[in-house]
């Protein structure tokens, strides 16, 4: 599955967002190492602390079926505001930390930026990251 397959699975589950609080729709797509595509959207809580992204969301269905030695390939994230608008946003410090977890050195990442998709790696989007 390419990048722009990973892009137009992340948008179509991002209509299934539930983010009444925001109205900010986010759709997450990855491919794992083994070659599986899953993915999720944001899932927001009248508590904020209890909401989910997208990213950590389609995360954890891979670990959920791949077990716990899933790593990542590839992460496509979208987004789109309640105008139907889609607009630049990195992924958040908590996905970022995430993604982190399960990535290797040649995890892609892709977000929409200012003036089209960014694509990097896990590393330079979370430089000097938290692990033990």
């Amino acid at each position: 599955m390419t990048s722009s397959d990973l892009k137009n699975q992340a948008e179509a589950t991002m209509m299934n967002a539930y983010s009444p609080y925001s109205n900010f729709k986010v759709g997450a797509a990855i491919r794992t190492v083994a070659g599986n595509v899953y993915s999720g959207c944001n899932v927001e809580n009248a508590s904020y602390g209890l909401s989910i992204c997208a990213e950590r969301n389609a995360i954890m269905q891979a670990v959920a079926t791949e077990g716990p030695g899933m790593k990542l390939a590839a992460v496509v994230v979208t987004n789109y505001n309640q105008k139907g608008e889609s607009g630049a946003c990195s992924p958040c410090g908590a996905c970022r930390q995430f993604m982190i977890e399960f990535a290797t050195p040649q995890t892609t990442v892709i977000y929409p930026g200012e003036n089209g998709d960014i694509e990097t790696n896990a590393d330079k989007l979370l430089p000097d990251s938290f692990s033990f």
